[in-house]
């Protein structure tokens, strides 16, 4: 499809981009890259009124990331941690910071302590954390290609725990940030605020579905995708 190969010439420029730099030591390629600045945009962050507001943070595993999830516990919030491509029938864990360590942070951590829940044992969503590949200033992202966290963001909206209230956030470093504009489909969703580790970006549009789009899916994604099996069972 001509969607899918500009979002993979989009990945491909941005790796190289990062890789010329070595903004991450074990590489970017393939990756939702982690980046040199990775505590200074998680503290950026967490510095917003929107994160300081926030009771319930859902984030991603990866790893580029992971500064975010530790400042999440440490500040008291409940976090929702995706179980990394979703293979649980629950996909997500449930980290309360009264009861788990900040190591737990980290998945490989997160599958011991921590239960797996689905959306009918979650709270809303105040805020998304998001990793991506390479985001513009309109707030169009793209991630690596698995397409984990458009399903991840549509099965939470679905089940309306993720709405107006909910404000989407990457931590991605400067050269992710494109000046061209991003493809979108009908799946995809945008984020609301780019935060790098010298800046804020606010961005005014908001793309984001209404819940999952099944003529987007392959019948190979929803079998191997245990929560997207049982809702699709049920339609």
């Amino acid at each position: 499809m001509e969607i899918d190969e500009a979002k993979r010439a989009a990945r491909e420029r941005v790796w190289a981009a990062l890789d010329a730099e070595a903004v991450d030591p074990r590489g970017a390629a393939g990756c939702i890259p982690s980046f040199a600045g990775t505590a200074a945009a998680a503290e950026r962050l967490a510095a917003l009124d929107v994160w300081r507001d926030a009771r319930v943070v859902k984030s991603n595993p990866d790893r580029a990331q992971l500064l975010v999830r530790e400042r999440a516990l440490r500040d008291g919030k409940i976090l929702c941690m995706a179980v990394p491509a979703m293979d649980n029938p629950n996909p997500f864990y449930a980290l309360d910071p009264e009861r788990v360590s900040i190591e737990a942070a980290q998945s490989k951590y997160a599958a011991d302590v921590a239960p797996t829940v689905g959306p009918g044992q979650m709270k809303p969503i105040d805020v998304v954390v998001c990793g991506s590949v390479a985001v513009d200033r309109r707030g169009a992202r793209v991630g690596k290609g698995a397409g984990y966290s458009d399903i991840e963001v549509a099965l939470l909206s679905e089940a309306g725990l993720i709405g107006p209230q909910t404000t989407i956030i990457t931590t991605v470093h400067e050269l992710q940030v494109v000046d061209t504009d991003l493809p979108e489909t009908e799946h995809d969703f945008s984020v609301d605020v780019i935060v790098t580790p010298t800046q804020v970006i606010y961005c005014e549009a908001r793309r984001r579905p209404a819940g999952i789009v099944w003529s987007h899916l392959s019948s190979e994604k929803i079998r191997a995708v245990p929560a997207l099996s049982r809702l699709f069972a049920r339609r």
